[in-house]
């Protein structure tokens, strides 16, 4: 991994201006009565799971172009997740996808120890076929017109809880590929029946203490239609399962200029929120990494999060889901979990008693400037200091690419084969 040595000699440079930039901003803060140690203490605290399969390169719809050192195994992926929270010390689980991550419980949970990390959601795979299942999924799974498909698909989805409740696991996130490409293939309602009908099935398996997340896709890859659409029918789901049943949210995965926000707010408020995918998106389902496209966007999620803090039981799960094409995948998984805590201290330093004042007097400029003020802010010394504190690193990137892990770790790992569909 990146040796100890490493982190400290180069955070020995930065120190003395950090710590200058930390204090001029608290000075700042205080101005508008916000205590920066206690925002850098909640950032501290503050964790988001990383993806097993964004330690990969992923690719697009027509390709994939394979990096160097990419994992061949779960075990190697782990290596890779505990460079990434070694050096951000803001990825303390990572989150594990099935078949893909297969492997004996006793094995995964040592070397989740050796690498310092706990495992997060579960996920299923049924939207592609696997190795010796004597159904395919390519009409379907859960909500295939076949019962011995949706039988199948069930039952993957119960060995996923299975194996996580063997590594500490405490949830089970679904996502299905079932939709159709023309109009008039599916019957509407008899298939999202199906559907429920499997989930239940599903949701009967949980433990007492586990949740279930249903994340919804507007589209992908169903072109005409996609059977767990947008966030009403999730919730519709969520509602007819039961009170363990949750809505998971990806951002990317919304028709453009969707008021993302708004869709968090409303599922707070009914208690159907789970948890978070953090990419972004400029089209649709981009997989983009986190706050490359819009910033405020995420800030204003945050901003929701922060604002519904202290409801009972409110305990959203939060997640990054990306896909690498371009870069170097520990890079970019470094650089969104920082982005996520970016904006969860910008949503932590938004003036509550003003805003709300100004909502309550009808004052629309001042409560948007209000919002803006927060998210102006450079909070960029508030995340280091929080760092510094851990024992991880000032600048996580610079340091990776001193230690050389990347080249390292390519003279062990064959080169993954390219071509083929890239979806991921």
């Amino acid at each position: 991994m990146i040796h100890t040595d490493k982190i400290a000699s180069a955070n020995e440079a930065a120190e003395a201006a950090l710590r200058a930039d930390y204090d001029a901003l608290g000075v700042q803060l205080d101005r508008r009565g916000v205590d920066i140690e206690g925002v850098k203490e909640k950032v501290a605290a503050y964790g988001i799971a990383v993806p097993s399969w964004g330690v990969g390169t992923g690719g697009t719809r027509f390709a994939r172009f394979p990096g160097e050192g990419e994992p061949t195994s779960v075990f190697e992926k782990l290596d890779d997740c505990g460079v990434i929270h070694r050096l951000t010390g803001a990825t303390p689980r990572v989150s594990l996808h099935i078949p893909w991550d297969d492997a004996d419980p006793a094995d995964l949970i040592a070397k989740a120890e050796e690498t310092g990390l706990g495992f997060d959601a579960m996920n299923s795979n049924t939207f592609q076929d696997h190795a010796g299942d004597p159904h395919s999924y390519e009409y379907g799974s859960l909500s295939h017109t076949k019962a011995p498909v949706r039988r199948q698909a069930v039952e993957h989805n119960l060995r996923c809880i299975e194996i996580g409740s063997k590594i500490g696991s405490k949830a089970l996130t679904i996502w299905v590929g079932d939709g159709s490409n023309f109009p008039g293939q599916s019957h509407f309602t008899r298939q999202f029946e199906r559907y429920l009908d499997s989930a239940r099935a599903i949701y009967a398996g949980l433990p007492e203490d586990w949740r279930l997340f249903t994340e919804h896709k507007v589209f992908e890859p169903a072109f005409y239609s996609t059977v767990v659409q947008d966030w009403g029918t999730n919730y519709l789901i969520a509602t007819e399962l039961g009170e363990r049943a949750q809505c998971l949210v990806d951002l990317g995965h919304h028709a453009p200029n969707v008021n993302i926000e708004m869709i968090v707010a409303r599922l707070i408020q009914f208690g159907k929120l789970g948890g978070f995918h953090f990419n972004d998106s400029k089209y649709g389902d981009d997989d983009l990494d986190t706050a490359a496209i819009d910033p405020y966007r995420l800030f204003l999620v945050f901003n929701e999060l922060v604002d519904a803090a202290g409801t009972p039981d409110f305990d959203p799960a939060h997640m990054l889901d990306q896909s690498h094409n371009v870069t170097d995948p520990i890079e970019s998984l470094m650089n969104s979990a920082m982005e996520v805590q970016r904006a969860y201290a910008q949503a932590l330093i938004v003036e509550r008693a003003a805003l709300e004042e100004y909502q309550e007097e009808n004052d629309p400029m001042m409560a948007s400037e209000t919002l803006k003020r927060a998210f102006r802010t450079d909070v960029t010394p508030i995340l280091q200091m929080a760092r510094l504190e851990k024992g991880c690193a000032i600048d996580p990137l610079s340091v990776y690419r001193a230690s050389g892990y990347r080249a390292r770790i390519a003279e062990t790992r064959p080169k993954s084969a390219g071509g083929g569909g890239g979806i991921v």
